[in-house]
């Protein structure tokens, strides 16, 4: 048995993040799961677009860089890191669908928060978080065209509306897959996107579904015997010393 391949974002800025959405990724998994972090520094000899220019995130453009880090073969999945998943990831693997290149939820819909975390603008625009949780199919043959070179420099729009391919591609996810937490209305999923702001930012610690985030991270930390708020604590104190 092979184990699905799940690339998220990384940005030091909210690393743990990362490690949360993992750890409720494998609290959940039936089968074997491989996380990669998409972090700036180990794919700064892959192509020259590590520091973006016009997003918000490190991983603003390393996403579409999936299928050419697969040998485009093969499925995988890529996720925004500031996620929690609440549901068993082998089954969203199980929607995929040969005769598309990509799948995602197809969003339509226009924000309530023109600001988002760390002051970043937070403008609408077409096919907005299509590409925050995208199934690859790195094999299909249109992709490709995503090659390091034209990843690092194509526009942002021309990667995040997905116009290296044909609408018919182009497949759609049940919106339970990406719920944009704070954007749609409270409301169980399996996956909740905070995609306005993680719960580990103080901004946002206790926006809708806060509280799975804050579980998640607890487990992340947790040791046998130890308090995992006290853990947190005590790291947080050493490292300002």
């Amino acid at each position: 048995m092979k184990p699905i391949r799940v690339f998220v974002g990384f940005d030091s800025r909210e690393a743990v993040a990362y490690h949360t959405f993992c750890q409720s990724v494998l609290e959940k998994a039936s089968a074997p799961v491989s996380f990669v972090p998409l972090a700036a520094n180990t794919l700064a000899k892959v192509y020259d677009r590590t520091t973006p220019h016009d997003g918000s995130n490190a991983f603003t453009y390393s996403r579409f860089l999936v299928p050419f880090l697969c040998g485009f073969d093969g499925w995988a999945l890529f996720a925004d890191g500031d996620m929690v998943c609440n549901a068993d990831i082998c089954d969203l693997f199980s929607l995929a669908d040969a005769s598309k290149a990509v799948s995602v939820v197809k969003h339509d819909y226009k924000t309530k928060h023109p600001v988002k975390y760390l002051g970043a603008p937070n403008p609408d625009y077409e096919k907005k978080n299509w590409s925050s949780l995208i199934l690859w199919n790195c094999g299909h043959p249109a992709n490709e065209a995503l090659t390091p070179q034209m990843v690092s420099t194509m526009q942002g729009k021309y990667l995040h509306r997905f116009m290296w391919l044909k609408d018919e591609h182009i497949g759609a996810l049940p919106r339970t897959w990406n719920w944009l937490t704070s954007e749609y209305v409270k409301h169980s999923a399996a996956i909740h996107h905070q995609t306005i702001g993680s719960p580990a930012f103080r901004d946002y610690a206790d926006c809708d579904h806060a509280e799975l985030w804050h579980a998640a991270f607890l487990r992340a930390v947790h040791a046998e015997g130890e308090d995992p708020v006290e853990m947190a604590r005590r790291a947080k104190e050493r490292a300002w010393q």
